[in-house]
């Protein structure tokens, strides 16, 4: 197909043969499978170690390991940025542009761990 409408016409067809290849396996998996027996009592119940749960499976987690998975993911971006940057440094077509834009980049972070010491998350107390 060629014009203006021959790619989209490509990508629509695409489209469609995936949509149905989803169905005909859907359709297969219903047809063929086996039936689903009841459930024995118990199977469902949580297993730990051989001992009997207890009480509700409901539990409340602290906020503080969000703020310290937080605070790992802005240094592990960073890290990310950093390495391949300081890779391809020194190599002609980079100048002063490219260091302002990693020093605007370093000075976001730095907000980030100025926010977490300010707060004294960072103390192991």
């Amino acid at each position: 197909m060629t014009g203006y409408l021959g790619s989209y016409a490509t990508l629509g067809l695409l489209l469609l043969a995936g949509i149905g290849f989803l169905a005909v396996a859907f359709a297969a998996n219903r047809v063929l499978r086996p039936a689903r027996p009841a459930d024995p009592p118990g199977k469902r119940a949580s297993y730990e170690c051989g001992i009997d749960p207890v009480g509700g499976d409901w539990a409340q987690m602290q906020i503080r390991y969000y703020v310290y998975a937080y605070l790992y993911v802005l240094f592990a971006v960073e890290a990310v940025f950093l390495f391949p940057w300081a890779v391809v440094f020194d190599r002609p077509g980079f100048g002063l542009v490219t260091v302002v834009e990693m020093a605007i980049f370093v000075a976001v972070l730095a907000l980030g761990l100025l926010y977490a010491w300010r707060r004294k998350i960072l103390t192991w107390t």
